[in-house]
């Protein structure tokens, strides 16, 4: 198929956050360079991510104005010089630059094939939410079958995938989610639901856990609530897995893992981890299409928006008005 020059995007103006992202008519479709593949964009999945990256606390994050998003998923139409992945007409997932638009391009080594039967939107995380879902729950937490987890933040989309992977290994699961949220949750599996907006979080995980505390936290809101994940895990055994701060900064001092919080604290970022241990994400990888060819790992059931109103989506996932996946259709 031809590839038109320009191309419909949202572009973010400045890092004043996502209510100065605006519609493009006439952005520049950009050209695959070596190792890269471009995707004709059929939908583009809403992370954390790109609201830290709209408000400048994005590490390195790109400077406006720049064309918003970053998981695409789509049809190859194009690629650079490249020997490696998938050909022309195949439709891929995956991570790379200026998703919110019509074309992106990716890098074709890490563009994972749709799965069979599933739509372009269904694919949507399997590049994202469920790598790091079971990152932080095998290699770097250390799940295992007859342990508790605590999964904060459970019914967003990490969150979700997250639950059902720690029930799959045999862990008992404590979900903290708002309370219009909790069905959701349980829907998945979660033994017990508990109210992450509320202050009584901690004194429900102790009584759950006979005082111990849970074997493994899943943190990814940061902010005030870091101190209560600190707090509701195991001593000395017990491990923390912070791999995000959608709540803001948050701070451990050496006096509070010796004298307060002796635990196991260990930070997660899926990029570094890429390109870091390369291996490691290899297994991760690995073990991710090995559950979706079992059936454990199914098609999402994303909620959609009109690429026009991705502004908007940003903002109700700021809000923590959202459940799950959300996608942009351009």
């Amino acid at each position: 198929m031809s590839v038109p020059a320009t191309m419909r995007a949202l572009q973010q103006e400045s890092h004043d956050g996502p209510h100065d992202m605006h519609l493009t008519t006439d952005a520049s479709v950009p050209s695959p360079g070596p190792g890269e593949v471009l995707v004709r964009v059929t939908a583009a999945g809403v992370n954390f991510a790109d609201l830290s990256q709209a408000r400048g606390t994005f590490r390195d994050g790109p400077r406006p104005p720049y064309v918003a998003g970053f998981e695409a998923a789509g049809e190859i139409v194009a690629a650079g010089e490249t020997e490696t992945g998938p050909p022309h007409g195949t439709h891929v997932v995956g991570v790379g630059s200026g998703a919110f638009a019509e074309y992106a391009v990716l890098p074709a080594a890490a563009a994972i094939p749709v799965p069979p039967g599933w739509t372009d939107q269904q694919a949507l995380g399997l590049a994202v939410n469920w790598p790091t879902a079971l990152a932080v729950l095998k290699p770097l937490g250390g799940v295992a079958a007859g342990q508790t987890v605590l999964v904060g933040a459970a019914a967003g989309a990490t969150g979700q995938a997250a639950v059902t992977l720690a029930k799959h290994y045999g862990a008992t699961v404590i979900a903290a989610a708002s309370p219009g949220k909790h069905e959701t949750v349980r829907a998945l599996g979660a033994d017990h639901v508990l109210d992450s907006r509320g202050d009584g979080l901690l004194d429900e995980v102790h009584r759950l856990t006979g005082g111990a505390g849970v074997d493994l936290v899943l943190e990814s809101a940061g902010g005030a609530g870091f101190a209560t994940s600190l707090a509701t895990a195991r001593r000395v055994t017990g491990r923390v897995v912070v791999y995000g701060l959608a709540g803001g900064d948050a701070s451990v001092s050496a006096w509070d893992l010796v004298y307060r919080h002796q635990v196991h604290v260990v930070g997660f970022n899926v990029g570094v981890l890429l390109q870091a241990a390369p291996q490691v994400f290899g297994e991760v990888m690995g073990e991710l299409f090995a559950l979706v060819a079992a059936g454990v790992v199914g098609p999402g059931r994303p909620t959609a928006y009109d690429l026009i109103d991705g502004p908007k989506a940003l903002m109700d996932l700021e809000a923590r008005a959202t459940t799950g996946k959300l996608v942009l259709l351009p």
